[in-house]
C-alpha cells in the first residue's frame, strides 16, 4: 500500500506561482512514477505532468509547458509540482497518483484546489 497526501493548493491572483506537494508513505519503494492530474468543474480529468520516481524523465501537457515543472526527493519520498505564470485556466482540484513498478494497483492522493482569479 502506498499512501498519497497532497498539499499546497490555494487562491493565487493571475501570474502568481504555487507549489504543491504529494507526501508518500508506505511501500515507496514500489513507486515507478507519479503523475499530476487536474479536474476543473463540469470537465474531465486532465493529465498535467509525470515523473518517474528516478527523476530521470519528466511528461508536460502542452497546456503547461514551460510553466509548471514536476520534481521529487527521494529522501523526503515527495513529489512537487511548481506551477508559475498561473491562469485562470489553471483553476482545478490537483491531484497526484503514484504508479507501481508492478502490477496494476494505482494510489490516489486526496487532491488540493487551485483557484487562480484576481
Amino acid at each position: 500500500q502506498v499512501q498519497l497526501v497532497e498539499s499546497g493548493g490555494g487562491l493565487v491572483q493571475p501570474g502568481g506561482s504555487l507549489r504543491l506537494s504529494c507526501a508518500a508513505s508506505g511501500r515507496t519503494f514500489s513507486i515507478y512514477s507519479i503523475n499530476w492530474f487536474r479536474q476543473a468543474p463540469g470537465k474531465e480529468r486532465e493529465l498535467v505532468a509525470t515523473i518517474s520516481w528516478s527523476g530521470t524523465s519528466t511528461y508536460y501537457a502542452e497546456s503547461v509547458k514551460g510553466r509548471f515543472t514536476a520534481s521529487r526527493d527521494n529522501y523526503k519520498n515527495t513529489a512537487y509540482l511548481q506551477m508559475k505564470n498561473l491562469k485562470p485556466e489553471d483553476t482545478a482540484v490537483y491531484y497526484c497518483k503514484a504508479n507501481p513498478r508492478s502490477g496494476s494497483q494505482t494510489y490516489w492522493g486526496q487532491g488540493t484546489q487551485v483557484a487562480v482569479s484576481s
